[in-house]
Formats: structure tokens, C-alpha cells, sequence
């Protein structure tokens, strides 16, 4: 009887003690060449759970994702943007960005955009529990269903991109996609904006076919250079797809010729 209990006492202990397995940053070398970057090991890691960081398809689509921790006033202008240009769009939401920008989260499913999850408090995912981690999700997952008619919460961003090979495991396990990125630099510090030619330059030098494009809307910078940024990509022949999309295409298997 002894050892039953024991046992049950370990499993029970094991679940809720953080992970002790080295954290990963996500993070690859930029080219300006129009080719997707190379992430090294990071790649077949996050493919055996299947995540993504680009579109391998090398069909010329890009996908534009945004993080909202928290509002700084430019989120309207963006949805705005999206609006006038037809564009679909992912946004990574946390618990503060929830509970103080409702309004906006409505017209984000609204007008057809997804919301993702960024975790509610923003913590570093390899040094929570398993069960810590899941009601981060959880908690997310059920306000943006209280809030909107968005039933299903597919894709997950970690915060601060810190995962490990346990979290991207767990994360399948409870039902999400991680979502990466292949195109990014630094538009988070808002007393550091530079104009929305940088971010606009920033965008374009690094552009290749099926980037997935991470951008956050606490950026003066991003969301006064979005419009040009979308008209410039449609002249050189990108469309805009959706995570959704994306992920569709990761599930048909390749055609085999010949037969």
C-alpha cells in the first residue's frame, strides 16, 4: 500500500516541479539575400513537434504576425491598415493584453484575424511546471472565448521565444502549434522608435518567400510604415496568407511525381 501511495506522491510531485532541461532562445542569422534564414538545429527540433517558422513551400506568400503584451495606443491603426488592404494577420495576446484591450481583441476576430496565445502572464515556459504552463494556455484560451466567436486557439508563441524540447512537447500534447518566426528585429522599445522608414527598411531587407514576419503593435514605427510596407510587397508579387493556411500546407504530404 506504501509503495502505491508513494508512487502516487512522486507522479504528483513531478508534474508540478519545474523543468530542469536547458532553455532554448529562438534565434537564426538574418539574410538580406531574399532566402530563408537557417536556424540550424533549432529546425528538425521544432518540426517533430510540428511547429514552423516559415513557409517551405517557397510559394511566394508571407504571413504577418503581431505579440500584444500590453496596448500603447497603435493597435487600431493597424487593424485599420489590415482592413483597407485586405490583409489577414495573427495576434499573440497575453492575459494584461486581454483584461485591458477587450475591445480591440473583439475586432481583431471581428474582422477575421486570429488571436494567439502568448501566455497570461508572460512567463519563461522552461522554468514552469508542466501544469503551470497548461493553465497559462488555459487561462488565455478561455477568456478570448468569453470575449469572442473564436472557438478554436490553435497556434502558441512562447514568451521571449525561450522553449526547450519539453515545452514544444508539452505544447503538442495540449493541443497547440508553436508559431516561430523567420523575419523580426528589435520595434519593441517604444522610447527608441526611429521612424517608420526603418521599420518599413528593416521588413523589406529581410523579406523572402513564406517569411513569417513577427511585429509588435506597441511600435509607432510599425504601424505608420504598414501600409507602404503591404503595397511594396504586392509589387514584388507576395500575397498575404494565414497561419491557418500555413498550417494546412504543412499537413499535405509533397506529390510524388512519376506516378
Amino acid at each position: 500500500m506504501w509503495k502505491t501511495t508513494f508512487a502516487v506522491f512522486l507522479a504528483l510531485f513531478l508534474l508540478i516541479l519545474p523543468i530542469q532541461t536547458s532553455a532554448e532562445g529562438w534565434g537564426f542569422s538574418k539574410k538580406k539575400d531574399g532566402s530563408v534564414p537557417d536556424v540550424g538545429r533549432y529546425g528538425p527540433l521544432i518540426e517533430k513537434y510540428d511547429g514552423f517558422y516559415a513557409d517551405p513551400s517557397g510559394d511566394p506568400v508571407v504571413y504577418l504576425t503581431f505579440d500584444n503584451g500590453y496596448e500603447q495606443g497603435y493597435t487600431g491603426q493597424v487593424l485599420d491598415v489590415l482592413k483597407e488592404k485586405d490583409v489577414p494577420a495573427t495576434f499573440f495576446v497575453t492575459g494584461h493584453y486581454i483584461e485591458s484591450a477587450p475591445e480591440l481583441l473583439k475586432r481583431m476576430a471581428k474582422e477575421g484575424h486570429l488571436i494567439g496565445n502568448h501566455s497570461w502572464s508572460h512567463p519563461d515556459f522552461t522554468k514552469v511546471s508542466k501544469e503551470k504552463m497548461k493553465k497559462e494556455l488555459e487561462r488565455v484560451d478561455q477568456a478570448v472565448k468569453e470575449l469572442t466567436d473564436q472557438e478554436v486557439m490553435t497556434f502558441v508563441r512562447p514568451p521571449r521565444g525561450t522553449f526547450n524540447e519539453k515545452t514544444l512537447e508539452w505544447a503538442k500534447e495540449f493541443g497547440y502549434t508553436h508559431a516561430f518566426w523567420s523575419l523580426a528585429f528589435v520595434d519593441w522599445e517604444t522610447d527608441k522608435q526611429r521612424g517608420w522608414e526603418y521599420a518599413y527598411r528593416s521588413v523589406i531587407d529581410q523579406i523572402h518567400p513564406g517569411a513569417v514576419i513577427l511585429l509588435h503593435t506597441v511600435s509607432q514605427d510599425n504601424a505608420e510604415a504598414l501600409s507602404q510596407l503591404i503595397d511594396e510587397l504586392r509589387k514584388r508579387g507576395y500575397s498575404f496568407g494565414s497561419l491557418n493556411d500555413l498550417m494546412i500546407k504543412q499537413m499535405v504530404p509533397a506529390p510524388v511525381w512519376g506516378l
